[in-house]
């Protein structure tokens, strides 16, 4: 018999994975320190999932200035050997009605057609790739050379979960992402109401009709390097576009709902989503406007995708006085 519980969508219980490398002492130079306090968290102005808006309260931690690199990932790995969802081959019994040439190490991978297309069908511009992953994030023969900072992508959630716990870190919820992403202000980008104020561009997103016309304005067709673009007041980097990030929230639009109820059963970790933040490059004003803190949607716990990395947060005491 199903059992309930009321608590916030914060409280949900979160996946935790076997067999991760032994925590290192993290380096707080490289993180910002966020004293913690209430805001605004969620949107009525845009898509349904976002509401209602409501007030929320997050406890002072620390969060990486900027995404986790290629570089980063690399050290990683050569550190642990760990091995990624993508690099492993998929199980006929959690694909049961997958194609059999499909059960091969891969990963989603944005390819951009050539002519206009309907946007109902994402099929058109997002095909599995065997042989993609991080090192090799548009497929076999793709490479992260020359991308040493640029973020680290094709990263399901238990590769950024491991990497979170060999580096001594967490991976945030979607409140502190939210709360972090604002940057203190309550407007609809981290720097205000404009998406480019004074003509200047403040995030790594598509210009053009997406997703076969690209315009590059900005200057970059796919990732860009972290910290090209400015930082949000809480001196933080790409926290809208570029790749979107993953928390550790359970993804569900209950949580915007009045009722804070839910099951308390195991959930099938095939179907379990959690939340992803941020937008990324492929935010176009054509199609998905949610480069901003608020905007949110659900990954299921194997997604790895070419737009899709993450970053840390240390909880606990802040900086000596």
């Amino acid at each position: 018999m199903n059992t309930t519980t009321c608590c916030s969508s914060e409280n949900k219980t979160r996946p935790v994975f076997p067999g991760a490398p032994s925590p290192t002492r993290p380096d707080l130079e490289k993180m910002a320190w966020l004293p913690g306090g209430s805001f605004t968290m969620g949107s009525d102005k845009f898509y349904s999932e976002e509401r209602p808006a409501h007030r929320e309260r997050v406890a002072g931690f620390w969060m990486d200035r900027h995404l986790v690199t290629n570089a980063e990932y690399a050290q990683f790995v050569a550190a642990t050997g760990y091995v990624t969802v993508a690099e492993r081959p998929p199980k006929r019994e959690d694909y049961p009605d997958a194609d059999a040439g499909l059960l091969v190490p891969g990963s989603a991978v944005f390819m951009p057609p050539s002519h206009p297309v309907s946007l109902r069908d994402h099929r058109a511009w997002w095909s599995y790739v065997p042989g993609a992953c991080w090192n090799h994030p548009l497929g076999p023969d793709s490479t992260i050379a020359g991308l040493d900072d640029h973020p680290v992508v094709q990263i399901a959630y238990e590769d950024a979960w491991a990497y979170a716990q060999w580096a001594g870190k967490e991976i945030p919820t979607e409140a502190e992402w939210e709360y972090a992403a604002k940057g203190g202000l309550e407007t609809i980008y981290p720097w205000g109401d404009e998406s480019n104020p004074n003509g200047q561009f403040m995030a790594n997103t598509w210009q053009g009709r997406f997703p076969w016309e690209n315009t590059r304005e900005d200057g970059f067709e796919r990732t860009s390097p972290v910290g090209y673009f400015p930082p949000n007041e809480y001196g933080l980097f790409d926290v809208v576009g570029n790749v979107w990030e993953w928390t550790s929230t359970i993804y569900t639009t209950a949580a915007r709902s009045s009722s804070c109820c839910h099951s308390t059963d195991k959930p099938d970790d095939r179907l379990l989503q959690l939340v992803v933040k941020g937008g990324s490059h492929l935010c176009a004003h054509n199609y998905c406007l949610r480069y901003r803190p608020a905007a949110r949607q659900g990954e299921t716990l194997d997604t790895a995708t070419s737009h899709i990395g993450f970053r840390c947060i240390v909880r606990g005491p802040g900086p000596r006085a």
